[in-house]
């Protein structure tokens, strides 16, 4: 559509965490002049949602989980979700979860002919610069640029978790400027 209008003279497309990925498809799918991810994620999402299940639920209901993610990673719907489990597999999200399990992070940024900026914080406690690292070998056109001391919400923040998690709800806090010139530079290259 912006292309269509030509009152663009280039379009970039730029995806922060669970955004990186989708992203990553519509500048492979719109032919944009640049990417840019943002602690994107390297994992497929069926794999992280296991591991991240391992904690955050009873074990007695892990199980049911994983298979659950494994049903809808197969591209079927669950037809009676357990209603202990209504957040998660809820009717209403089945189908975005099956086509989020579709894709590999790794796989569709290595798709990219267009130039990529893989930024990521040190302190990220949802994305960890292991990712960054994973996606950027994965498309010899990225560059990847890290950042002391920034979170998952772009800000400088305390490695320590609850110290971390505080600036979440701190709109105040700026976003940390380095990130926005690596944004402003690798545009205008």
């Amino acid at each position: 559509l912006f292309k269509a209008q030509k009152s663009y003279s280039r379009i970039f497309i730029i995806g922060h965490s669970e955004g990186s990925l989708i992203g990553m498809v519509a500048a492979g799918k719109s032919k944009a002049d640049g990417y840019v991810s943002i602690a994107g994620i390297a994992v497929p999402a069926n794999e992280i949602l296991i591991e991240q299940l391992k904690t955050a639920v009873p074990a007695q209901l892990f199980d049911e989980c994983k298979r659950n993610i494994d049903t809808l990673s197969q591209g079927q719907l669950i037809k009676k979700p357990n209603p202990m489990l209504a957040a998660l597999f809820r009717p209403s999200i089945q189908p975005y979860m099956i086509s989020w399990f579709k894709y590999n992070p790794v796989e569709e940024i290595a798709k990219l002919k267009c130039p990529v900026l893989i930024l990521q914080g040190t302190t990220d406690i949802q994305v960890d610069v292991e990712n960054a690292t994973k996606l950027a070998s994965a498309n010899n056109k990225a560059k990847l640029v890290t950042f002391e001391g920034m979170n998952h919400i772009l800000k400088l923040a305390d490695a320590d978790r609850q110290k971390n998690i505080t600036t979440y709800m701190n709109p105040d806090l700026p976003v940390v400027p380095e990130l926005l010139e690596s944004i402003k530079s690798f545009i205008l290259k």
